[in-house]
């Protein structure tokens, strides 16, 4: 199931203090209280537009990176949204045998399911053939758990997190929805709706 580590967000002060840019004349003291208050109440503001109006772009200045594990049949899903930038990740290609025999699967993947991938992955070690590789990879049960490094911003978490919120696969994205409500002015800038 999805699990997510080392989150880091970054420009969060910078980004919220630029939406007041296009109403300015000179470049400002982004780290003084006043300039933050006031584009704070702004940003606020803004949020509350139509995500396709523009006015909320400051969002996309609002970095956030993290280590997700995820099972195979999630990453599709992910990896639809366009500003998902995958910085890197586990491979199937290169360590699928390696993987199997750690036991990384789901909850919801059968005993015998895995005993026969470890089967599968024994036979390509032995002997690491294009036809063993090829029954290894297309054996895979997509409940295979696997990792990588994402980066993305507050606007596409805006954009996921009203989309899934309320998904079926609700242990994956529920646990996604869940690290996306724990961000900085979650409330503010994401769960906001025009």
């Amino acid at each position: 199931m999805v699990q997510i580590k080392n989150l880091k967000i970054y420009e969060l002060t910078e980004s919220i203090n630029a939406c007041r840019n296009a109403m300015r004349t000179d470049l400002p003291d982004y780290y003084s209280d006043e300039e933050f208050n006031r584009s704070f109440a702004r940003a606020k503001s803004l949020c509350k537009t139509p995500s396709n109006s523009g006015e909320a772009n400051f969002l996309t200045g609002i970095r956030v990176a993290f280590d997700i594990i995820y099972p195979n049949y999630f990453s599709p899903e992910l990896q639809r949204y366009h500003w998902i930038d995958i910085v890197t990740s586990s491979s199937k290609m290169h360590k699928l045998s390696s993987i199997v025999m750690a036991g990384s699967f789901n909850k919801y993947v059968s005993s015998e399911n895995i005993e026969n991938m470890r089967i599968l992955a024994a036979n390509f070690n032995a002997d690491p053939t294009y036809e063993n590789r090829m029954k290894l990879i297309s054996n895979c049960p997509q409940g295979i758990e696997l990792f990588m490094r994402v980066n993305t911003n507050y606007m596409q978490l805006k954009n996921i997190y009203h989309q899934r919120k309320n998904h079926r696969l609700k242990e994956d994205w529920g646990m996604f929805c869940s690290m996306v409500e724990n961000l900085p002015y979650f409330e503010e800038f994401i769960n906001t709706r025009a």
